[in-house]
């Protein structure tokens, strides 16, 4: 964790806990850091659980190992390491991550693919197995930890731990799902974030997890960018218990589904907006909305390209209202678009409609807006009535000093 805050930052939330889920940490010493480095997660018998992933083709062995066990819809517990991806590891990135998962597989007698590993950090050292079992070994004896220390754990660049819940009825049950997330650079993903962990106790089929998980993503950690960089390591999971003691949910169509999707979606949103705002030398939190597509998906690509834009990130860090850049990026998404229906405008207030400068542009409420954190661009293709709004924060000196270092 970094030891200057993000001005963006907002406080770690009162998380409440789960039952079924005991979270613990401990010190394996991936990196010099001289706090814990690895969080331990327990999850009770017959948890189900859900997850996206990087589709970075250089992904790690976690990932791929992750991706496998997913099918089996069960998981026993959790294992996060931080300081080293074990990416371009080859065999023996995999090999150690396999001696996690037989480790704390003996420990709880359960199957190995019950047991999901994540790493995060530098890319292309082999995590170390001596450091791996004492680690491993230390988090199995730790105390219960509270959800602040497990987050602050599994952080690295970050400048702030990031927590989010949410509550539905299912019924006459009250289901809670509580959640730790850790990014703030290498922020593009194409299903997830960096290191995501949602837990619940509610009792959701394996398969209903996983369709509620994947379409929170597809509004949520597939409509953040920092830096338009993709990680290697990038995961969601979705964890639940069932502890609850609601009728399980089984599909769409079981009695409160709908409620528990939403609150669900609700998370991912919080989750996401929490590692924008944490953006490698952000200093402004900018919502990009796309509204007038020929389809809710061409919106998020028209959006990501603008939020992915060096110019348009660079103009919004220096309050200058250059609605020109916003153009450009329009132009250069590859998606359908006429120059003269496009509409522009920032914080409320149109600079250009229909294709054309507006002649009573007034520039000092623009001017005014962009002096805030909170930042919002808004276009309208004129097309048709697809629509998507993406996050991204604006490009500052602060990202090129902390990645031109990051390696010391």
């Amino acid at each position: 964790m970094s030891e200057a805050v993000s001005p963006l930052a907002t406080p770690f939330p009162a998380l409440p806990t789960i039952a079924g889920v005991t979270p613990r940490v401990a010190r394996a010493g991936y990196k010099d850091w001289g706090r814990c480095d690895l969080t331990y997660v327990e999850l009770t018998e017959g948890t189900a659980v859900a997850g996206v992933f990087t589709r970075n083709v250089c992904c790690s062995s976690e990932v791929e190992l992750g991706r496998q066990n997913i099918a089996q819809g069960q998981a026993r517990a959790l294992v996060v390491n931080a300081g080293n991806s074990n990416a371009f590891t080859g065999y023996r990135g995999r090999e150690a991550v396999e001696q996690i998962m037989d480790q704390v597989a003996a420990h709880l007698g359960c199957a190995k693919e019950e047991v999901f590993v994540s790493s995060t950090g530098v890319i292309g050292v082999p995590l170390p197995k001596d450091k791996a079992r004492t680690g491993i070994e230390a988090a199995l004896l730790a105390a219960p930890c509270t959800w602040e220390d497990a987050a602050r754990t599994i952080g690295t660049t970050d400048t702030f731990t990031k927590g989010a819940t949410a509550s539905a009825m299912i019924g006459d049950t009250r289901v809670t799902l509580s959640a730790i997330i850790k990014g703030s650079g290498m922020i593009a993903p194409d299903m997830a974030t960096m290191l995501g962990y949602i837990f619940t106790d509610a009792a959701v089929s394996p398969a209903f997890l996983q369709e509620c998980l994947s379409a929170a993503n597809r509004h949520t950690f597939s409509c953040i960018t920092v830096d338009s960089d993709t990680s290697t390591s990038d995961t969601v999971l979705a964890f639940a218990t069932g502890k609850a003691g609601n009728a399980p949910l089984t599909g769409p169509d079981s009695p409160g589904a709908d409620a528990f999707a939403a609150a669900l979606a609700d998370v991912c949103r919080q989750l996401a907006h929490l590692v924008v705002r944490d953006g490698e030398g952000a200093q402004k939190f900018i919502a990009v909305s796309v509204s007038g597509a020929v389809s809710d998906e061409s919106a998020r690509k028209v959006g990501l390209a603008i939020a992915n834009s060096p110019l348009v990130k660079t103009a919004i860090a220096g309050e200058d209202a250059n609605w020109g850049r916003v153009v450009m990026a329009v132009g250069k998404a590859g998606e359908p678009a006429d120059r003269d229906r496009l509409s522009i405008g920032f914080g409320g207030t149109w600079a250009a409609r229909n294709g054309q400068p507006l002649s009573d542009y007034d520039e000092a409420p623009v001017a005014k807006h962009l002096k805030g954190q909170d930042i919002s661009i808004e276009v309208d293709l004129g097309l048709g009535q697809g629509s998507a709004t993406v996050w991204t924060c604006d490009l500052t000196h602060g990202y090129i000093s902390i990645n031109a270092d990051y390696r010391s």
